[in-house]
C-alpha cells in the first residue's frame, strides 16, 4: 500500500551524520566527563533514544538533560553536515502526493538551519524537534489521532486552506530512520518502519529490530512506497540560481505547472526561426550584398553569416558539424 505521509529522521537518514554528530558529542562527553569516549559507545545511545539512552547512561535525570542541552546547543552552533546525496531529491518526489514531517532528537532550529540551506523547509508540513517532544512515540501519535496532521503543504509556505484529509489508518504512515530505537516504537505505535543502510546502524540490525525494508539507495524508498514506484506530482523546488543563468530558465518554483518554463522554451524557439528566416532572406539576396542598399555591411560578415546559416540548418536538421 502507498503511504499518505512520510516521517523522516534527520540524522543519518538525511543527513550524513556518523562523523559530524560524533564530533560535536565528543565536546559535551568532555566538558561533562560522560565517559562516553569512543564513537561505538556514543552508536549506542542511539539504539533507544539519545535522550533515553543519557538517562541510563547518567543514571541521573538531572545529569542526562544537562548533557542533551549542551549536546543540543553545540548542535545548532556548529552541527552543519552534508544531506545523503540524492535524498533532497526523494523529499521532493514525496512532498508532491504525501504529508511530510521531520522527527528529530536535534532541535528545531538546527533542523531549520539544514532545511533551508538544502530549499526544503516547505517540503514539510510539520518539524518535531527534540527540544519540543522527546518521545517520537508521541509525535506518530497525533499523526494518528489528528487528521489535520495529515494536510499536504504542496512545497508552499502556506498551507492547503481547502485541504480536509481523511483520518489515516496506521498502514499509511512511514518512518524511515537509521536507527533500531525508531524502528521499535514505528512498530510499537504499529505505523510501517522503513530502515536505511548508510547510518547508524546496520540493514541485519535494522531488519532484526522489525523494518518492513531497509534501502540500500535513497531512491528505493521512492520506488518501494510511491504508487506505480515513481513519482507523479513531485515539488518542483530548485536551488536558486542566478537571474538569467540556464538555470533560472528550466528550474521551476513550488506550485508551477511548467508554464514558465514552456514560454522560455518557446520564445528561444521563436527567436531561433526569426534568425534563420532573415539569413535566408539574405542568401536569396546574395549573402554578400544586403537586400537594402543603403546598409553597410562590416568587412567578413558574409562569412559570419554564411557559417551561421549552415549551423542553423544544421541544428534545425538534427545533424551535426563537419570536422575542420
Amino acid at each position: 500500500m502507498s503511504v499518505r505521509a512520510v516521517l523522516f529522521d534527520l540524522d543519518g537518514t538525511l543527513v550524513q551524520t556518523r562523523e559530524a554528530s560524533w564530533r560535536v558529542f565528543a565536546k559535551t562527553n568532555a566538558a561533562l566527563a560522560l565517559g562516553i569516549n569512543t564513537q561505538a559507545e556514543f552508536f549506542r545511545l542511539l539504539e533507544d533514544n539519545m535522550f533515553h539512552g543519557l538517562q541510563k547512561h547518567c543514571g541521573d535525570d538531572r545529569r542526562a538533560n544537562e548533557a542533551a542541552q549542551h549536546f543540543l546547543e553545540l548542535l545548532q552552533r556548529e552541527y552543519n553536515p552534508d544531506f545523503v546525496p540524492g535524498m533532497a531529491d526523494v523529499v521532493r518526489a514525496f512532498a508532491g502526493s504525501c504529508s511530510l514531517a521531520v522527527i528529530s532528537s536535534n532541535s528545531v532550529a538546527t533542523i531549520r538551519r539544514i532545511l533551508d540551506r538544502e530549499n526544503l523547509t516547505h517540503c514539510f508540513s510539520h518539524v518535531f524537534g527534540g527540544d519540543v517532544e522527546q518521545d517520537k512515540r508521541a509525535c506518530v501519535r497525533r499523526f494518528l489521532s489528528d487528521r489535520s496532521y495529515m494536510v499536504n503543504r504542496n512545497c508552499s509556505p502556506a498551507y492547503r486552506e481547502d485541504h480536509e484529509p481523511e483520518a489515516p489508518s496506521a498502514d499509511q504512515i512511514a518512518l524511515i530512520t537509521d536507527t533500531v530505537g525508531d524502528v521499535r516504537h514505528a512498530v510499537e505505535c504499529g505505523i510501517r518502519a522503513i530502515g536505511v543502510a548508510w547510518g547508524m546502524h546496520t540493514e541485519q540490525q535494522l531488519l532484526a529490530a522489525g523494518a518492513e525494508f531497509v534501502a540500500v539507495w535513497p531512491q528505493e524508498l521512492v520506488a518501494r512506497l510511491l504508487p506505480g514506484g515513481f513519482a507523479s506530482s513531485s515539488c518542483a523546488i530548485a536551488p536558486a540560481a542566478e537571474p538569467g543563468s540556464i538555470a533560472a530558465l528550466s528550474a521551476c518554483s513550488c506550485g508551477c505547472q511548467g508554464s514558465d518554463v514552456a514560454d522560455a522554451a518557446a520564445e528561444r524557439r521563436r527567436r531561433r526561426i526569426a534568425a534563420t528566416a532573415m539569413l535566408d532572406q539574405r542568401m536569396s539576396c546574395g549573402i554578400d550584398s544586403p537586400c537594402n542598399e543603403n546598409a553597410e555591411s562590416p568587412a567578413g560578415s558574409g562569412a559570419v553569416d554564411k557559417l551561421l546559416l549552415a549551423s542553423l540548418r544544421r541544428l534545425q536538421g538534427g545533424g551535426r558539424p563537419a570536422l575542420r
